[in-house]
């Protein structure tokens, strides 16, 4: 059986998802299950002729301001094609929803092999952080998910995941296989631990947590950190280290120190070597991984197969498997949470070992029994393509453009054999030549055709969108200005006649002020004249 593997990400680029890519190719090869071919965009002085299998790396260009560390692979590398498709593959299995899968689908009408897709990444979150426009996110996720329904069969790494690429609109049917660790199940020795781990102040009866993987603020490393300020400012001893690089290693540095933690917390950047890393998780008390972005969670397992048991989100796909107390620790998403969760273990680390035992025996998979029931399904679904059985895909628009790149191909292929046929003599290749080339120029009017035909109906679609929303935003505006206007008027006769009653109620009383005033001066005046008839009587009388 051979296999051609594609995925974006490959050495020296180093992720979860090229360490998935690497460790099927190399137990296939090494277990003599299947024979393997990677695909993968090329990154400048890689040196892919070292590995034990074919690697055929394909043009790409440089995307590392856009996504920190990546490269973006040209789908459409003729040469690459050609080469994959000489490898004559009895399957494709792509792990990147992108260039990968893309170069993928023209594979596929060139080999008629089946193609597998595994989804292994929230990319919804990684599109929202590399674009902040939300159509464009909404059109990157679709464009996405078509790609992803254009194959032929769908693998997710755990249930949550497959809930996840359900929530972002993918109808369709999905199997769920897990991804293996390649960490052999046992701890490293004394010796060993102290050789990866000198240098660091780890004080023996103190617990020490442990953090493996990218460097990033959406795996939940704040909150760990502030975990950590809490039982700190309760007095409790303690180590954590962060192992990985990632593009928030700096801000979180920053961040420990103004925490004051930089005696107790530790970076240590990446490490490659995975029997250091095993150290790292021999000599750790618990594993920190409160992601809800992870789908699968390998570093979770990884740390079982050294009996470390893991401090989780509850529901989160990582805790997939974990039952509190058990084999793990689950907690809710706050760092009181899992400062109380780690406030409690620690007053019994030999409890804490015995659960990380429990961890190994229950939940570790090694990456030989995970890459086995690969091959054992890719055997099903070659049977069942060869039978005409599988079960139809989702047809895609883009399926006609593939037709057309495939053509393209083809043609291509045949134009570069003519000149050897010339060689031999057969010169009658040259008008078959002509007509692969009548056939190409054929091929290319019906696809240029078919999509600007396309185009047009996107555009007119866009239009008439556009156009509706036009009108619906100039008669809402319409509304509420006519809206605006009659409540104007309103409050404008309201205060018309408020005033008017102001003005009558002041006319009233001045007129009722005068009045009185005027009864008083007239009472006054006939008072004042009575008394001076009085007084002029009593002079007379005197007199």
């Amino acid at each position: 059986m051979k296999v051609t593997l594609l995925n974006d990400s490959f050495p020296p680029v180093i992720d979860g998802v090229a360490n998935v890519v690497m460790n099927y190719a190399r137990i296939m090869q090494e277990k003599g299950l299947a024979e393997p071919m990677v695909g993968t965009p090329r990154y400048p002085d890689a040196k892919y002729e070292d590995f034990p299998y074919p690697v055929v790396p394909y043009h790409s260009i440089d995307t590392t301001a856009i996504v920190s560390g990546y490269r973006a692979g040209n789908p459409f590398d003729v040469k690459a094609v050609k080469e994959m498709a000489a490898f004559e593959p009895d399957l494709i299995h792509t792990h990147c929803p992108v260039s990968s899968t893309l170069m993928a689908r023209i594979l596929r009408k060139e080999t008629n092999a089946p193609l597998i897709f595994t989804y292994h990444t929230k990319f919804d979150v990684d599109i929202a952080r590399a674009v902040k426009a939300k159509s464009l996110q909404k059109e990157s996720i679709k464009f996405l998910v078509d790609n992803i329904s254009a194959c032929d069969e769908i693998w997710v790494v755990s249930g949550g995941a497959g809930e996840n690429l359900r929530s972002l609109s993918y109808e369709g049917r999905y199997r769920v296989m897990p991804n293996g660790v390649d960490f052999a199940k046992g701890r490293v020795d004394a010796q060993g631990v102290a050789e990866a781990t000198k240098g660091y102040d780890l004080p023996e009866g103190v617990p020490v947590f442990l953090f493996v993987g990218r460097i990033i603020k959406y795996k939940g490393l704040p909150l760990i950190l502030d975990c950590l300020r809490l039982l700190d400012g309760e007095g409790m001893d303690f180590r954590m280290v962060f192992v990985g690089n990632g593009p928030d290693a700096e801000e979180l540095q920053e961040r420990t120190k103004e925490l004051g933690l930089e005696r107790k917390v530790f970076f240590t950047g990446a490490i490659y070597d995975r029997n250091v890393l095993r150290a790292w998780n021999t000599r750790a008390d618990l594993f920190l991984f409160p992601s809800t972005y992870d789908t699968n969670g390998l570093v979770v397992r990884e740390a079982a197969a050294c009996g470390i048991a893991s401090v989780l989100i509850q529901g989160s796909c990582a805790a997939e498997g974990i039952t509190d107390l058990r084999n793990g620790y689950l907690i809710e998403e706050s760092a009181e949470a899992m400062a109380g969760c780690l406030r409690e273990a620690c007053k019994d680390l030999d409890r804490i070992h015995q659960v990380g035992q429990m961890a190994m025996d229950e939940i570790y998979l090694s990456w030989e029994s995970a890459v086995r029931k690969a091959v054992d399904r890719y055997g099903e679904v070659i049977e069942l393509h060869q039978g005409c059985s599988m079960t139809e895909r989702k047809y895609q628009p883009s399926d006609r453009f593939f037709d057309m790149a495939a053509g393209l191909l083809s043609a291509s292929n045949k134009v570069s054999e003519a000149p050897r046929k010339w060689y031999d003599g057969m010169l009658e290749n040259v008008s078959d030549m002509k007509e692969n080339l009548s056939e190409a120029k054929d091929t290319i009017v019906i696809g240029v055709k078919k999509t600007k035909d396309n185009i047009a109906g996107h555009i007119q679609d866009a239009k008439d969108s556009i156009t509706d929303r036009m009108q619906e935003a100039k008669d809402s505006i319409t509304d509420r200005m006519q809206g605006a206007k009659d409540s104007i008027t309103d409050h404008i006769q309201d205060a018309r006649d408020s005033i008017t009653d102001h003005i009558q109620d002041a006319r009233d009383s001045i007129t009722d002020r005068v009045q009185e005033a005027r009864d008083s001066i007239t009472d006054r005046v006939q008072e004042t004249k009575e008394n001076a008839i009085t007084l002029v009587q009593d002079v007379n009388g005197i007199k």
